[in-house]
Protein backbone atom coordinates (compact mmCIF):
# COMPACT_ATOMS: atom_id res chain seq x y z
CA UNK A 1 0.00 0.00 0.00
CA UNK A 2 3.40 2.48 0.67
CA UNK A 3 4.72 1.87 -2.22
CA UNK A 4 1.06 2.59 -4.12
CA UNK A 5 1.04 6.11 -2.20
CA UNK A 6 4.70 6.52 -3.56
CA UNK A 7 3.98 5.94 -7.43
CA UNK A 8 0.88 8.03 -7.39
CA UNK A 9 2.89 10.84 -5.71
CA UNK A 10 5.51 10.60 -8.12
CA UNK A 11 2.63 10.30 -10.40
CA UNK A 12 1.30 13.60 -9.66
CA UNK A 13 4.81 15.65 -9.42
CA UNK A 14 5.65 14.74 -12.31
CA UNK A 15 2.39 15.70 -13.74
CA UNK A 16 2.17 19.24 -12.39
CA UNK A 17 5.55 20.17 -13.52
CA UNK A 18 4.47 18.95 -17.30
CA UNK A 19 1.67 21.21 -16.79
CA UNK A 20 3.38 24.22 -15.40
CA UNK A 21 5.71 23.37 -18.55
CA UNK A 22 3.07 23.03 -21.07
CA UNK A 23 1.32 26.47 -19.93
CA UNK A 24 4.98 28.17 -20.33
CA UNK A 25 5.43 27.01 -23.60
CA UNK A 26 1.68 28.13 -24.53
CA UNK A 27 2.16 31.48 -23.16
CA UNK A 28 5.70 32.38 -24.73
CA UNK A 29 3.97 30.74 -28.48
CA UNK A 30 0.73 32.62 -28.07
CA UNK A 31 2.86 35.80 -27.19
CA UNK A 32 5.53 35.14 -29.71
CA UNK A 33 2.22 35.42 -32.39
CA UNK A 34 0.50 38.21 -30.20
CA UNK A 35 4.04 39.96 -31.49
CA UNK A 36 3.40 41.97 -34.57
CA UNK A 37 7.10 44.17 -34.36
CA UNK A 38 5.85 45.97 -31.19
CA UNK A 39 8.93 45.33 -28.78
CA UNK A 40 7.50 47.01 -25.80
CA UNK A 41 3.81 46.03 -26.05
CA UNK A 42 5.29 42.51 -26.26
CA UNK A 43 7.76 43.05 -22.91
CA UNK A 44 4.85 44.62 -20.96
CA UNK A 45 2.39 41.72 -21.72
CA UNK A 46 5.24 39.02 -20.87
CA UNK A 47 6.69 40.89 -17.73
CA UNK A 48 3.86 39.73 -15.80
CA UNK A 49 3.77 35.65 -16.61
CA UNK A 50 7.69 36.67 -15.61
CA UNK A 51 6.99 37.74 -11.97
CA UNK A 52 5.31 34.62 -11.86
CA UNK A 53 7.46 32.35 -13.01
CA UNK A 54 10.58 33.66 -11.13
CA UNK A 55 8.39 33.80 -7.52
CA UNK A 56 7.53 30.06 -8.64
CA UNK A 57 11.25 28.79 -9.55
CA UNK A 58 12.66 30.47 -6.05
CA UNK A 59 9.79 29.17 -4.16
CA UNK A 60 10.14 25.50 -5.40
CA UNK A 61 14.50 25.93 -5.27
CA UNK A 62 13.66 26.80 -1.24
CA UNK A 63 11.43 23.96 -0.52
CA UNK A 64 13.77 21.83 -2.58
CA UNK A 65 16.37 22.58 -0.52
CA UNK A 66 14.40 21.88 2.53
CA UNK A 67 13.68 18.21 0.92
CA UNK A 68 17.17 17.71 0.22
CA UNK A 69 17.70 17.76 4.42
CA UNK A 70 14.84 16.21 4.69
CA UNK A 71 16.14 13.25 2.31
CA UNK A 72 19.52 13.53 4.17
CA UNK A 73 18.38 13.37 7.83
CA UNK A 74 16.42 9.90 6.47
CA UNK A 75 19.90 8.75 4.96
CA UNK A 76 21.45 9.31 7.98
CA UNK A 77 19.50 8.38 10.23
CA UNK A 78 17.59 4.84 8.37
CA UNK A 79 20.42 2.87 9.83
CA UNK A 80 20.51 -0.49 8.58
CA UNK A 81 17.20 -0.45 6.56
CA UNK A 82 18.24 -0.58 2.39
CA UNK A 83 14.59 0.54 2.16
CA UNK A 84 15.08 4.25 3.77
CA UNK A 85 17.75 4.86 2.02
CA UNK A 86 16.85 3.51 -1.20
CA UNK A 87 13.59 5.73 -0.83
CA UNK A 88 15.81 8.67 0.60
CA UNK A 89 17.81 8.49 -2.68
CA UNK A 90 15.10 8.80 -4.79
CA UNK A 91 13.82 11.99 -2.91
CA UNK A 92 17.39 13.45 -3.54
CA UNK A 93 17.12 12.20 -7.53
CA UNK A 94 13.86 13.63 -8.19
CA UNK A 95 14.07 16.86 -6.04
CA UNK A 96 17.31 17.35 -8.74
CA UNK A 97 15.72 16.51 -11.81
CA UNK A 98 12.57 18.93 -10.56
CA UNK A 99 14.96 21.50 -10.22
CA UNK A 100 16.88 21.04 -13.24
CA UNK A 101 13.12 21.47 -15.13
CA UNK A 102 12.22 24.27 -13.54
CA UNK A 103 15.19 26.11 -14.26
CA UNK A 104 15.79 24.80 -17.87
CA UNK A 105 12.63 25.67 -18.65
CA UNK A 106 12.54 29.17 -20.28
CA UNK A 107 16.07 27.55 -22.35
CA UNK A 108 13.74 24.89 -23.45
CA UNK A 109 11.06 26.91 -24.59
CA UNK A 110 13.48 29.58 -26.14
CA UNK A 111 14.59 25.99 -28.21
CA UNK A 112 11.57 25.00 -29.46
CA UNK A 113 10.33 27.77 -30.95
CA UNK A 114 13.62 29.09 -31.82
CA UNK A 115 13.40 33.04 -30.24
Amino acid sequence: MPQRKCQKAKAISLLSVLAFFLCMTFVQMTLVRADSGNETQYQQILQPVQNVYDFVKYAVTIIAGLLLIFAGYTFITSGNDPKKKEEAKNMVMYVIIGLAIIWAAPLIVKLILGT
